[in-house]
């Protein structure tokens, strides 16, 4: 009983959620299957009502499937995705009532106790889900009992409602529909003990000798002799808001300002749950009701309103206001976490305008396209750095400058001399150059475990050379094969 009121749990199972949600996205007719690769092999993973016609059945092998049905259909199954979609469908049960779970990877249980007559009753409540589930695509089977554990059974075994003897409406169903493993059940039918009722008439205490307490606690949750909670999943945070303007605005000044009430609520909101903003989308609707969008990208996740800001100046001044703006909708379309820290603000000013820099930078060519050098354990020229997205990146202190290296690098090009000295003479990009000073050698002998094409000529040495004409060039000759190249060029 519930606060005077007997408890009323709906359990709503999809048998082929996976299938159904495929098929909604790509309609087959015939005989179908969703395949996942398990234990190295491909098995079927979810199928059609026309599959099973054929014989076929989850786990199967994909070979043998194709083996007793050749024109069956199929494709690659997603888990994930299938996840995703019941969370939706626990979004879109809280129609019904707010108290909604998730039952497994396909079902969902509902607490509807003091809901029902919302709907009509129980009976039109059910009948409704029944109706738009089916309008859906979606194949459903739901129990409505006083227990969570009553309901699942009928929903899995025997499709139906229990009103007042609950022992009555599942005393017929089989003893795996009180949600016990296999191997359970299995030892229990061995026993002659097939159905609930019957199980419910055995001794206590030698059942819970021989398989311990949880085949009597499911007995009991069934029945309602145990409780047994739901825990409905919390809508995680929005983080979107919005004004409705009394007069419509087309002036950059005035969409500025609309934008920057809308950050102080959006950043108050992030704010509150530790959070900083990637990505922000203001939507600016028009009194003819067409819609303009514009979104920003930021190099570092950030709630600071008075930084964003400046930033929705370009993407605003672009915007065609039509006759005027009457709705601004902003939101973040992309959040990450931003813990509360105490820093140094003169420390950290610098960094700060590094950050606004590629966000600016990046909102013209893309945050893709700006670039950062990051160290890596290689004393290779050409792979002791690596190039990362510096909007998705930190600067490290990892560099140890032990040798002078250019500052450009490219691939190397041949140039006429010979010894184990650089040229003093020599031709590089139709220029004639003349050695006036030179250091080095500097040995750089190949890593064995790499391959690389460039590098299997064996070991460099490299020179330091500065010429008369003002350039300083990165040379190195190889003994093994002589030979000279520039490889690269100081600043």
């Amino acid at each position: 009983m519930f606060g005077g009121i007997q408890r009323r749990i709906v359990s709503l199972w999809f048998p082929r959620l996976a299938s159904d949600r495929a098929l909604r996205l790509r309609p087959v007719d015939g005989p179908f299957v969703l395949t996942l690769k398990q234990n190295n092999a491909n098995r079927v993973y979810c199928l059609n009502v026309q599959a099973q016609r054929q014989g076929l059945h989850s786990g199967m092998p994909y070979s043998d499937a194709r083996a007793f049905c050749p024109d069956l259909q199929s494709h690659p199954a997603d888990p994930q995705g299938d996840q995703r979609f019941l969370h939706a469908l626990r979004r879109w049960a809280t129609r019904y009532c707010p108290w909604v779970g998730l039952e497994g990877e396909d079902g969902l249980v509902l607490d509807i106790t003091g809901s029902a007559h919302l709907a009509g009753g129980e009976e039109m409540m059910l009948t409704d889900m029944r109706r738009r589930l089916a309008r859906a695509g979606l194949a459903v089977q739901i129990g409505l009992a006083p227990t969570r554990g009553a309901a699942w059974a009928l929903a899995h075994y025997g499709e139906g409602v229990a009103t007042q003897d609950t022992l009555k409406a599942i005393r017929a169903l089989p003893v795996a529909a009180l949600r016990l493993d296999e191997d359970t059940s299995v030892a229990l039918q061995r026993l002659g003990l097939r159905r609930i009722g019957e199980l419910a008439q055995t001794p206590r205490a030698p059942l819970t000798r021989r398989f311990g307490p949880e085949v009597l606690m499911r007995l009991d949750q069934a029945l309602g002799d145990q409780p047994e909670q739901i825990t409905p999943l919390a809508d995680p945070p929005h983080y979107g808001v919005r004004m409705t303007l009394p007069e419509p605005i087309g002036l950059l000044s005035d969409m500025m300002a609309g934008a920057e009430r809308l950050l102080e609520r959006l950043c108050d909101k992030l704010k509150a749950q530790e959070m900083g903003a990637r990505k922000l989308c203001m939507t600016l609707r028009r009194v003819d009701q067409d819609h303009q969008q514009v979104e920003l990208r930021l190099a570092r996740p950030l709630r600071d309103p008075y930084r964003i800001l400046p930033l929705f100046e370009r993407g605003l001044a672009e915007v065609d206001a039509g006759f005027g703006v009457d709705q601004l909708r902003l939101e973040a379309t992309l959040v990450e976490p931003l813990p509360v820290r105490q820093i140094s603000r003169a420390a950290n000013r610098g960094k700060d305008q590094l950050d606004d820099l590629i966000t600016r930078i990046g909102t013209r060519i893309g945050l893709e396209q700006v670039h950062r050098l990051l160290p890596a354990q290689s004393h290779i020229p050409e792979r002791s750095f690596i190039i990362s997205p510096a909007a998705y990146s930190d600067p490290t202190g990892g560099w140890v400058a032990l040798r002078l290296r250019p500052l450009q690098l490219f691939p190397p090009e041949p140039i006429a001399g010979s010894g184990p000295h650089p040229p003093r003479r020599f031709r590089w990009r139709r220029m004639s150059l003349t050695t006036g000073r030179s250091t080095g050698p500097e040995r750089i002998c190949p890593e064995w475990w790499l391959e690389d094409e460039n590098w299997r000529t064996g070991l460099r040495d490299y020179w330091q050379v500065e010429t008369r004409q003002g350039r300083r060039l990165w040379l190195f000759h190889t003994p093994q094969n002589p030979g000279w190249f520039v490889h690269g060029e100081f600043a």
